[in-house]
């Protein structure tokens, strides 16, 4: 089972590394009820493990002058894994493209792009989305406004789970 590998302090950590991954390490530590020196050396091997892939920054895009998200659904003339391999390659490379996941079903691909105009965000769907190779049809959703945007995952459900398991 995934995450049986860690124990309730290195998911706790990771649960407010999630929340605030600029507090000190020392700060980190009190939260979760050790001290500074082994939780560094726990936070370095959950980072050594994969379990952490990064810290970033939360943007606001609006206050950026990005003022325009949507959600393009893609459809390929075909899923030879080299032709999705290389569609995915091709995502990484636009800028525009925030986010691409492979979906199982009647589309297989959505992105989630974010634009500072209708205009950008036409130019590109027009100039390099729907002309890139394999691409056979783009249906858009411009997003009206967001209800929830919480990155990560749900600690408390794995917790849940593991105390019901126990």
């Amino acid at each position: 089972m995934p995450g049986a590998k860690l124990d309730q302090t290195d998911r706790r950590i990771l649960a407010e590394l999630q929340a605030d991954g600029r507090m000190t390490n020392v700060e980190l530590a009190s939260r979760v009820g050790i001290s500074a020196p082994p939780c560094l050396r726990r936070v370095r091997t959950l980072e050594e493990q994969g379990f952490i892939r990064g810290y970033h920054a939360e943007v606001e895009p609006r206050l950026l002058g990005f003022e325009v998200q949507v959600f393009a659904m893609v459809g390929l003339h075909s899923q030879a894994e080299a032709d999705l391999t290389a569609f995915e390659a091709r995502c990484r490379d636009w800028p525009l493209v925030r986010e691409c996941h492979m979906l199982n079903g009647e589309i297989d691909f959505i992105l989630k792009c974010v634009a500072p105009d209708l205009s950008s965000f036409q130019s590109f769907l027009t100039e390099q989305l729907t002309a890139a190779d394999n691409v056979a049809h783009v249906r858009t959703s411009l997003v009206i406004r967001g209800a929830k945007d919480d990155p990560g995952v749900p600690f408390e459900v794995l917790e849940d789970r593991l105390a019901r398991e126990a």
